[in-house]
C-alpha cells in the first residue's frame, strides 16, 4: 500500500495508477471545514462535496434545491481544510443540463472560487456536449451513472437502476462514451453488482461505486450516513461505522443536566 501512503496529493494521475495496480480508492463526502479536516488527515483519497448537502445539511427532500452559490460555499470550506485528498465538487441541478455554455461557466466558477480539483456531473449521452466543453477548459470531470438523484422526478423512485437488459446496455454505452470524451473517473450508484463489475472491467479509468458491489475500483459513502449522524436513511449498501447520533444526543443531555444542576462550570472551568 506504499502507493497511497507515500503520496502528498491525490491527483487524477495517482487515481489512474491506483486502478492499474488494483489499489482500492476510498471516497467520502464532506461539506464543511471541520469534517474535511478530520477525514483528510485520516487518509481519505477523494472528498466529494456532494449536492447531497441539500439533504444532510439543509434538510431538503431531494438534491434539486441546491444552488451553485451554495455548492461554492461548501466547497470553499472543504478546500481550506484539505492537504492530501482530491476534492471533487458536484455541479448542481440546473447549472449544466441542456446548455453546455452554462455548464462551462458553472464549472469555471467552482474551480476559480473554491480551489477544488475537479467537478462531477450526472448523466450520459445527453450531457456529452457539456462534458466536452468543460474538459476543453482543462477542468477534470468525473461522471455519474446509474441512480442519478438529480433526475429523481423523471424516474419517480430511488430503486435500483439498470436491472433490465436494455437499461444495462445503455449504462455501459454511456460509460464508454463518457470515457471516450475524456473523464478521469466514474461514479456508479445503486446498480446490480455484476453490472458494476462489468463496467469497471471495460473502462480503463477508475470506477467508484455506491451500491454498485465490491468489484469496482473504489467506494463512496455520505459521511453523515457512514458515521450514524443521520439515521433515517438505511439502504442495503450503507455500512454504519459509528452511532454518532446517539452519542451526540447523550452528550447534549448530559450538558443540559450539568448546566441546570450548576455542576458546569466548576471551579476549574472559570477564570
Amino acid at each position: 500500500m506504499s502507493l497511497t501512503s507515500n503520496i502528498k496529493r491525490v491527483t487524477t494521475h495517482v487515481l489512474q495508477n491506483m486502478k492499474k495496480q488494483g489499489v482500492k480508492i476510498s471516497m467520502l463526502t464532506a461539506y464543511d471545514y471541520s469534517t474535511a479536516l478530520l477525514i483528510d488527515s485520516a487518509g481519505i483519497d477523494i472528498i466529494l462535496v456532494g449536492d447531497s448537502a441539500a439533504n444532510v445539511m439543509a434538510g431538503f427532500e431531494t438534491t434539486l434545491p441546491m444552488t451553485l452559490d451554495a455548492m461554492i460555499y461548501h466547497a470553499s470550506s472543504v478546500v481550506r481544510a484539505v492537504n492530501r485528498a482530491m476534492v471533487v465538487v458536484d455541479l448542481p441541478f440546473g447549472t449544466y443540463q441542456g446548455n453546455s455554455k452554462e455548464a462551462l461557466q458553472s464549472a469555471i466558477r467552482i474551480m476559480k472560487e473554491t480551489g477544488a480539483h475537479a467537478i462531477k456531473i450526472e448523466g450520459g449521452k445527453e450531457i456529452l456536449e457539456s462534458v466536452s466543453r468543460i474538459l476543453s477548459a482543462g477542468i477534470p470531470v468525473m461522471g455519474h451513472l446509474g441512480l442519478t438523484p438529480q433526475s429523481i422526478n423523471k424516474f419517480g423512485t430511488y430503486a435500483v437502476r439498470a436491472t433490465s437488459e436494455e437499461e444495462a446496455r445503455k449504462l455501459i454505452s454511456d460509460a464508454l462514451l463518457l470515457e471516450a470524451s475524456g473523464i478521469f473517473g466514474l461514479v456508479l450508484e445503486k446498480i446490480p453488482a455484476d453490472l458494476g463489475r462489468e463496467v469497471a472491467q471495460k473502462l480503463s479509468i477508475p470506477v467508484i461505486g455506491i451500491g454498485a458491489g465490491g468489484k469496482v475500483d473504489g467506494q463512496v459513502l455520505v459521511v453523515h450516513d457512514m458515521l450514524g449522524i443521520t439515521t433515517e436513511f438505511s439502504p442495503r449498501f450503507l455500512r454504519r461505522y459509528h452511532n454518532l447520533s446517539e452519542e451526540i444526543q447523550n452528550s447534549v443531555k448530559q450538558y443540559i443536566s450539568d448546566v441546570k444542576s450548576g455542576d458546569f462550570p466548576n471551579e476549574n472551568e472559570q477564570y
